[in-house]
């Protein structure tokens, strides 16, 4: 039987062709992961927004094929709203399905927590309406932003076209001397396997949302298995 010891729920923007083979990749033995859609075309803050109205029905979905925890998995559309939408999207979820449930951005908050960080240089694919309410979100936590860039992207299609190499690179470029972690955000930019490289060359923890959300899903329904290749805080399970 598939997902003998946790099956994961995840919700996805229908745009996202990175999280589903990302996790699939870095689980281990005995747990399996299920994944329905909310309609996202563009990453534009309104439309990231209104993704969030589709929660408790793609929820329902999930609940159907009993998963034992459920991830929210988008950064920026988990905290499009500020300081505590990441909860409310967890309560719509949890009041619709009695599940366990987490969202990228809360994961990596406290992902942060775990690793001691309190300050951040963070590469985005974003446009910067979006950088600057994801800056917002993180200092609103106490996590100062040293540096944030992004590449200007809102359609999928333009993200899923970058080069192997460019979480690594992109994530170099905006490293800062005084910050404590280099993060590399969006559930859609493909970096789980350059974080070990960016870890030793910059001397610092390197961390993707992907990264960030199994680590959170994980914690939530106590799994215990560090996992090798992807960076620091899976070395932390």
């Amino acid at each position: 039987m598939y997902g003998w010891r946790a099956r994961i729920g995840l919700i996805l923007p229908s745009l996202n062709v990175t999280m589903e083979p990302e996790f699939y990749r870095m689980i281990p033995e005995g747990i399996s992961v299920h994944t329905t859609r909310v309609l996202l075309e563009e990453g534009r803050p309104d439309k990231l927004e209104k993704m969030a109205d589709d929660s408790a029905a793609a929820a329902r979905l999930l609940a159907t094929c009993d998963v034992d925890g459920i991830m929210y998995g988008c950064t920026s559309g988990s905290l499009i709203k500020g300081v505590g939408w990441d909860l409310e999207i967890v309560k719509m979820i949890e009041d619709a399905t009695g599940i366990p449930t987490s969202t990228t951005s809360t994961g990596v908050i406290e992902a942060f927590r775990e690793l001691g960080v309190t300050k951040v240089a963070v590469a985005t694919p974003y446009i910067q309406p979006v950088n600057d309410l994801e800056k917002e979100f993180f200092e609103g936590h106490g996590v100062k932003v040293v540096n944030i860039e992004g590449l200007g992207y809102t359609k999928g299609g333009d993200l899923h076209s970058v080069p192997r190499g460019t979480a690594y690179s992109f994530g170099k470029k905006v490293d800062r001397p005084e910050a404590e972690c280099v993060f590399v955000s969006c559930t859609d930019f493909h970096a789980i396997h350059e974080l070990d490289a960016l870890e030793r060359d910059t001397g610092k923890p390197a961390m993707c949302s992907n990264t960030a959300s199994l680590w959170a899903i994980f914690k939530k329904l106590g799994i215990r298995e560090p996992i090798e290749g992807y960076g620091e805080i899976l070395h932390r399970l």
